[in-house]
């Protein structure tokens, strides 16, 4: 999503979407789902499946755990509430069950914009990392994080465990977080105060899942033509880490059919935290297409196939290029998920958004 602090009028383009199917404001525990099982890692054949894997559903994020479960989050068109599904196969995901396990405030911080939400599992807990605006302050966006001790998410207590404080108090969002040789990391988005631009790329380490340490650096700022179209965007950030290097990948612009990704690069022995160390594509990788209708592909996070070594790329794209209104006024971002290939050379090949007549599909090869 392609969002601009600084434009006042824009507080009033979702008054009608955050209206339409509210939810009630108290924070709700979903129903129970059948018990987590053991630890299930053993391979599977990747399973067919339908694009578009999951409608209205925005920056979808989807985490594989040991239990052989892939759990899915993604933000809801109505932006009040925390949703998730799970399934054994990326296509179940389509119909699994979807439950509510977390509604935004009715006043207050965390009262309105619930967007991006990620699930993580970190040392035996599971986070949820999103971003909220306060209801009477609905473009003052900041980090947000729930975690729940319970082995299965779907049950136990998803307790707010506050907002991710960052160097400045601007416009922030879209949280993912990674471990790398032993130390976790943070990257996000971010308005930097005096820069002319929208967000730009932040990366920091972390003290514990909530909370930020030592210096926090900007890695990438809009720059390319392509990543200033409506807004100048870089943001919500997605980690893979193959071949010897760390890929980061990242949307830019607006978020109608303009909406794109970018990639940024490190060597995998580099230090993370040194801006110079990483690479910026000068193109864009993933981009709207005409051929196969699908338009404005972004805000993507990797996962893996049930054969557990296929790469898997998962997006929201539209299927249509013209909208009518604000582009964040409009549901039909799905969340789709097609292979994602390996260069000769060691770096990932996005390819393009795959055409719904792409059916059962298989991910591996």
């Amino acid at each position: 999503m392609s969002r601009v602090p600084s434009v006042p009028d824009r507080r009033l383009l979702l008054k009608g979407a955050l209206a339409a199917g509210a939810l009630a404001a108290t924070p709700t525990v979903a129903a129970a789902a059948p018990a987590v099982g053991a630890a299930d890692p053993s391979p599977r054949k990747a399973a067919p499946f339908v694009n578009p894997l999951v409608r209205n559903r925005a920056d979808p994020h989807i985490h594989r755990h040991a239990d052989g479960f892939y759990y899915f989050t993604a933000t809801a068109p109505e932006y009040d509430r925390i949703v998730l599904r799970r399934s054994r196969t990326l296509g179940g995901l389509a119909t699994a069950a979807e439950s509510v396990i977390w509604t935004k405030h009715e006043t207050g911080p965390m009262g309105a914009h619930i967007w991006a939400p990620e699930i993580h599992r970190i040392g035996g807990k599971w986070y949820i990392y999103f971003a909220s605006a306060p209801a009477e302050s609905v473009w003052d966006i900041r980090i947000w994080v729930l975690e729940n001790a319970n082995p299965n998410p779907f049950k136990g207590t998803w307790a707010e465990r506050g907002q991710i404080r960052t160097a400045w108090e601007t416009f922030s969002l879209d949280a993912t977080t990674f471990t790398h040789r032993g130390t976790r990391y943070l990257a996000w988005a971010q308005h930097e105060p005096g820069m002319a631009n929208n967000t730009a790329l932040w990366l920091s380490k972390m003290a514990d899942p909530w909370t930020l340490t030592g210096p926090q650096v900007r890695l990438s700022t809009p720059e390319y033509d392509w990543e200033c179209i409506g807004y100048k965007v870089n943001e919500g950030p997605s980690v893979i880490a193959r071949n010897g290097r760390l890929f980061m990948s990242y949307s830019a612009s607006a978020t109608d059919f303009n909406y794109c990704m970018g990639l940024l690069t490190v060597d995998a022995d580099a230090d993370l935290m040194d801006p110079a160390n990483w690479s910026k594509s000068p193109v864009p990788v993933f981009t709207s297409n005409d051929t196969t209708k699908q338009y404005g592909p972004g805000h993507n996070c990797f996962t893996v196939a049930e054969d557990g070594r296929s790469d898997v790329l998962v997006y929201h794209a539209r299927q249509y290029k013209e909208i009518v209104g604000d582009p964040l006024n409009d549901p039909n971002r799905h969340t789709r998920v097609q292979k994602l290939g390996w260069n000769a050379d060691g770096t990932p090949d996005f390819g393009i958004p795959v055409a719904d007549t792409v059916t059962n599909q298989e991910v591996a090869s």
